[in-house]
């Protein structure tokens, strides 16, 4: 029952139709070739021959990825698939290099532009993609796909990696962002899991008062600050609005938005971050929060292995709830940060679009099922004959929430242009050190561009 409801649940969150493979087809049997067609005959086996000295051909294949931290499933996966995929085709050898994210930003972009770069490279999703596709320094893959993978792809899953509809990627797991409390420590300060935005204030003033820094944030890197003002404007503004103001920016000088640096400064006013979140990272964030720094976390759903890693002071003591609704606001707790898939993506310049094209499904698709058996995103894959009895309560509540949303909206960061995504994660981080006002931030954000992925 619960690998059919975790099933249902995830493909009713998705839209679009699902993909069919065809089946292989059945040639009748040729009769044997008379005497003067055997010339003929010989000459149509040389390319047989031939494709079979190519399979012994020793051939390698780089990848390069950000999932370098150990309690990251997705490292694992990687690094098995390395010795696997080479007992499966001995002739192919992986080789694999990781980089935390911030670092590999540049220096996946530093490799394409001097033509170093791998024969897979892992690429976030949306604006980050998009302009290494218009430089045409990615393969689309359609012609090399698997119809029988294809189909085991979750409904609307390709969208993310169709561009002016040819396919570059397969995804790999989906992302939810949540909130996250310590019960033990909710409860020892005698304060109620937030479901309003007054609820979370009254938490905060509680926390503090019982010697608990309410919300662990690691802002040196900006985004993690970007992803509190993205769900608190799905609460001010609404998605609906949101989307709107990426295809016309002028209508970020709203009301709303306004609203939406106003309360994120009421938050840094309460005292509801720790008072170094401008120069803790994010990896630090994490880690302090599984280490018990914090009361609360907002993020998405690839911490779940940290929290529940048995070395943490947080394992089995974290709910997972929606991020809390704003009284005024256009917004509701049914509208979340996420729902998009990041995945690999073959250099257009690779020796063996073929083989490398082979190693991403097979490799997507086992981070897409053992990834989700894991705990390190949600799925994107057919499930269905995967055991998924591990899953954690955190799992299981971040899926159900995904069940309950009503829309969706990628990391801002992803749907901005590249440039004006390094410009709001800015802004961000002035509204957050109280040095920009929240008009300052509204009328800021609408010199932006329009994005192109909205339509």
């Amino acid at each position: 029952m619960k690998k059919k409801l975790l099933s249902a649940l995830l493909s009713a969150a998705m839209v679009a139709s699902l993909l069919v493979g065809c089946g292989a087809k059945q040639e009748a049997a040729a009769p044997a070739p008379a005497a003067e067609e055997k010339t003929e005959a010989a000459a149509d086996e040389a390319p047989a021959e031939t494709a079979e000295a190519a399979s012994d051909e020793q051939i390698t294949i780089t990848i390069w990825h950000q999932s370098v931290a150990d309690t990251d499933p997705v490292k694992k996966i990687i690094e098995e698939s390395v010795t696997e995929y080479h007992e499966l085709h001995p002739n192919i050898t992986i080789e694999q290099d990781g980089v935390e994210g911030e670092q590999y930003k540049t220096k996946i972009k530093t490799a394409f532009a001097a033509g170093e770069a791998p024969d897979l490279s892992y690429m976030w999703a949306g604006s980050f993609v998009k302009p290494f596709v218009d430089a045409g320094y990615l393969l689309p893959i359609d012609e090399y796909m698997n119809p029988d993978i294809k189909a085991k792809v979750l409904p609307g899953m390709l969208d993310g990696s169709t561009f002016d509809g040819k396919i570059y990627s397969y995804p790999t797991i989906t992302f939810l962002a949540d909130l996250y409390c310590n019960k033990e420590q909710f409860d020892a300060a005698g304060a109620k899991i937030p479901e309003t935005w007054d609820e979370l204030l009254e938490a905060v003033d509680k926390l503090k008062a019982a010697g608990y820094n309410p919300i662990m944030m690691g802002e040196k890197d900006l985004w993690p600050g970007m992803y509190w003002m993205d769900i608190i404007a799905a609460r001010t503004a609404s998605n609906a609005a949101i989307n709107a103001a990426f295809a016309d920016p002028t209508k970020f000088n709203a009301p709303e938005f306004v609203m939406a640096a106003e309360k994120l400064q009421e938050l840094v006013k309460a005292g509801g971050f720790n008072e170094n979140m401008l120069s803790t990272s994010y990896t630090e964030m994490v880690e302090g929060f599984c280490a018990g720094q914090g009361a609360m976390l907002y993020q998405a759903n690839w911490v779940h292995p940290a929290i529940m890693d048995d070395a943490a002071a947080t394992k089995g003591k974290v709910v997972c709830v929606p991020f809390p609704e704003i009284p005024g606001g256009k917004g509701n707790v049914s509208e979340f940060s996420g729902g998009t898939s990041d995945g690999y993506y073959v250099n257009a310049a690779t020796e063996h679009p073929k083989e490398v094209v082979e190693y991403l499904e097979y490799l997507s698709e086992k981070i897409g099922t053992l990834g989700f058996q894991m705990g390190a995103g949600l799925a994107c894959w057919d499930t269905s004959e995967t055991d998924l009895s591990a899953l954690t309560n955190l799992d299981q509540e971040s899926a159900a929430l995904m069940e309950k949303g009503t829309s969706y909206i990628g990391w801002w960061d992803n749907v901005l242009s590249a440039e004006d995504s390094d410009t709001y994660k800015q802004l961000v981080a002035e509204v957050m050190a109280l040095k920009i006002t929240p008009e300052e931030f509204a009328e800021k954000m609408s010199k932006l561009s329009p994005s192109e992925l909205v339509q």
